[in-house]
Parts: C-alpha cells; sequence; structure tokens
C-alpha cells in the first residue's frame, strides 16, 4: 500500500472504499489497530510534540483527512481525488458493521449525542449493535469507560474526544480496550447528529469546508493559523 511523508508524517494512499476494507480486514484479524485521521493540524502538532508524533507513526492507518493534506500526499505521486475524514467515516463504517455483525461503540461527545446519534445509525441500519457513552480523556473514568466497552463485546471504537486527546487516549488504554479496531473522529457526533450543522454539500467539494467552520466557529482562527506556515512548509520540503 503506497503512502506519503507529510514533514515526517506518514499518510495512506486511500479512498473510502479501500479505508472500509482495510477496517474489516482488520477486525477479522483482531486487534488492537489505530486508525488515525491525519489533518493540517496533526502534522503539524507532530512537529514539536514527540508523544503525539510516536502515537501517529504507530497507527496502522493514517486517512488523508483535510484537503490540504490530500494536496500534499497528491505532490508526492499519491493517487488520492478526495479527503477521508471522520465524520464521512462513520456512516458507511456503520453500515459496514451491520452487514459483517461487527460491534460498534460511540465514545465521546458531550451528554446526549453519542446516544443520539446511536438511535439515528440503528434507524438506518436495524441490525447494527451500537452502544454509547459520553466518558471523558481523564484517567478517573478509565474503569467504568473500559466496563462499558467489555460489557458491549466492541469490535469497532470510535472516539470523539478531539485531537490530541482522543489518539493519547486510545494509545494509552490500547491494549486495555479490548477491540478490533480504534478511530479518532474529532467532532463528527456532533455534525452527525446536527448539533453543528455542516458547510453545504458544494462547499466540501470544493475544498471550502474549514472556511465554514470558521465562519460558525470564529474560535477556530487560532487553530487554523497553522495553515498558511503548514502550507509552506510543505513547498519547502518538496523542493
Amino acid at each position: 500500500m503506497k503512502d506519503a511523508r507529510i514533514l515526517g508524517v506518514r499518510v495512506d494512499c486511500l479512498d473510502m472504499g479501500s479505508t472500509l476494507e482495510r477496517i474489516e480486514r482488520f477486525v477479522d484479524e483482531g486487534g488492537p489497530h489505530l486508525v488515525a485521521t491525519v489533518n493540517p493540524e496533526f502534522v503539524m502538532r507532530a512537529q514539536k510534540d514527540r508523544e503525539f508524533a510516536r502515537v501517529i507513526a504507530s497507527a496502522e492507518l493514517c486517512l488523508p483527512d483535510g484537503v490540504g493534506v490530500v494536496w500534499a500526499a497528491r505532490r508526492q505521486g499519491c493517487d488520492v481525488r478526495q479527503p477521508v475524514a471522520g465524520v464521512d467515516l462513520v456512516q458507511p463504517l456503520a453500515a459496514m458493521c451491520a452487514r459483517r455483525g461487527f460491534r460498534l461503540f460511540l465514545l465521546g461527545a458531550a451528554p446526549g449525542v453519542a446516544g443520539a446519534l446511536a438511535a439515528k445509525l440503528r434507524s438506518g441500519n436495524p441490525t447494527l449493535e451500537v452502544a454509547s457513552h459520553p466518558g471523558a480523556p481523564d484517567p478517573s473514568q478509565d474503569a467504568e469507560t473500559l466496563k462499558l466497552i467489555h460489557e458491549h463485546g466492541t469490535q469497532v471504537l470510535l472516539v470523539a474526544y478531539g485531537a490530541p486527546a482522543q489518539e493519547l487516549w486510545i494509545d494509552r488504554l490500547r491494549n486495555r480496550l479490548g477491540v478490533a479496531v480504534a478511530v479518532g473522529v474529532g467532532g463528527a457526533f456532533d455534525y452527525l447528529t446536527g448539533r453543528v450543522p455542516r458547510a453545504p454539500a458544494w462547499m466540501r467539494r470544493a475544498g471550502l469546508e474549514w472556511l465554514h467552520r470558521l465562519g460558525r466557529q470564529p474560535w477556530r482562527i487560532r487553530r487554523m493559523a497553522v495553515l498558511p506556515v503548514y502550507a509552506i512548509k510543505v513547498l519547502r520540503n518538496d523542493t
């Protein structure tokens, strides 16, 4: 499987279909497997945060999440056309779990959000075995969270604690989770339940979803300030 190295961070050249096939294979193999959705903020954080860089490097899959990562990967000959974002992965992944009888667990977001999404996914996939819990990355809550995951017999775990907390949490408990696959999905639960509106389809197709998010959540300006620096570093690194 071909991959790209964006400022030292691996990104696998996969589309949505190939990603689902790989995750299905991971579940058949048994775990644990970490799947990271790599965006430019991940790449930039990995430059200065050695622990986060180590965790991302340990992931079995590093998906191209965001047009900035797709752009950089294509510059290296990576044949990837569209981002494979966590928010876009959840629903097809749930459908695959329902088809194969895999048990899915939604962890994170504000109280009630994961439960609402679980109900929505169950409505679209009546055979889906899905459970949910808001949880928190605080070690004091680990025992309760692990108990619920184990009792459910979870095979695929989606963690919506936000980066880097979700990836660090998965890594810390990796050998105690008992799951085959764990995926950090950031704010996906909020978007999929309508708590936070997504950009219109035309903006997503044009690679402008970041602009829509910034308009609705101005506090993101500090996080997005790394994007010009990211682009300059990528261009310099390629020369």
